[in-house]
């Protein structure tokens, strides 16, 4: 009996997993087509004043962040990301890019994870674009982190280096709640341009 009940509930969280999934494929699809803003214009004030602050609290944690930044084509900044999980979790959150020093676009972040996970969390996302192939890379909206992707984590005292994959490093802070580990792997990414 326990088996079946193991059986059961491993197809239930599949099965809610290929649903979930069917729905985001298919709302970016949407997206694309509608080309909708990402991050309303009445909200967009808030979140920069959002990204500010969160970026200054990446650099408290990290006197070399700022030589990364202003040495790199650009980067996106991510100030509040949710995580929440009961066996399947998940993670949203919208940001602003920045490209020389200007905001070139709004981006959103998403996030399905199966396996065993508990709880929720709440975390700053930074995202470091050493050169232009990998910030165009971003741009063209369609950008995901492999399951192997991994970020230095910023929680007490001094933040760590942050390493360069394939042109592109990641820094996490967490802000609250309790979750055994955050990982960026199976991240996506949309991106809307700043209309002119």
């Amino acid at each position: 009996m326990k088996r079946k009940n193991i059986y059961l509930t491993a197809l239930m969280v599949l099965l809610t997993f290929m649903s979930g999934s069917l729905m985001a494929q298919t709302e970016k699809e949407n997206k694309k087509e509608t080309k909708e803003e990402i991050v309303d214009v009445d909200e967009r004030e808030a979140l920069k004043n959002d990204a500010q602050k969160a970026l200054d609290n990446f650099k408290s944690k990290d006197a070399e962040l700022q030589n990364h930044l202003d040495s790199a084509a650009g980067y996106a900044i991510f100030p509040n990301v949710g995580k929440g999980a009961w066996i399947l979790g998940g993670a949203a959150g919208n940001g602003i890019v920045y490209e020389n020093g200007q905001v070139v676009g709004y981006t959103e972040l998403r996030q399905i994870d199966i396996g065993f996970q508990i709880g929720g969390q709440a975390f700053s996302e930074l995202i470091i674009f050493k050169d232009q192939a990998a910030l165009d890379n971003f741009k063209q909206g369609n950008f995901e982190f492999e399951g192997s992707a991994s970020a230095v984590i910023w929680d007490k005292g001094k933040g760590k280096a942050i390493q360069f994959e394939d042109g592109v490093g990641v820094a996490l802070m967490p802000k609250a709640g309790l979750m055994a580990g955050i990982s960026v792997g199976g991240q996506e990414f949309d991106f809307r341009a700043v209309q002119e």
